[in-house]
């Protein structure tokens, strides 16, 4: 298999495994904080919401969060190489930013968020290629 068809597919699989994991924790995050029955989605009511998270529920998402980058930079690296797995990671950073800009976090989630996610990524990307480089397991 050519390697720029390699690398699509490390990107397509980083991304789809990031998606799931993070429609998880949106998942559990609306068990854990609902929103209100009354709900309609405007941006205010988001704000709204977002803005009476409960602390550990924000130090929970960052748990998530930089999990998703180290796996899904991780899949990407692995499938693909270290390009596929810096796309992913480039991509899944500026949705993360843009999240973090458009609603109200506190700061200290916003820092946060930003100073671990990038590490995380770089992690998953050289797990995966320390992983390629010895080889496949030895089978038992």
């Amino acid at each position: 298999m050519s390697a720029a068809i390699r690398v699509i597919l490390g990107v397509l699989a980083g991304l789809a495994s990031a998606f799931t994991l993070i429609l998880a924790v949106e998942a559990a995050s609306a068990v854990v904080h609902p929103t209100p029955p009354d709900f309609t989605g405007t941006k205010e009511e988001m704000c709204e919401h977002v803005a009476r998270y409960p602390q550990w529920v924000l130090a929970a998402v960052v748990i998530a969060w930089t999990t998703i980058g180290f796996v899904a930079a991780w899949i990407a690296a692995r499938i693909g190489d270290g390009r596929a797995g810096l796309a992913v990671g480039a991509f899944l950073y500026a949705a993360l930013a843009a999240n973090v800009a458009m609603l109200p976090y506190p700061m200290w989630f916003k820092l946060v968020m930003l100073m671990c996610f990038p590490p995380a990524c770089w992690s998953g990307m050289r797990t995966a290629r320390r992983a390629l480089a010895h080889g496949p397991a030895p089978a038992v």
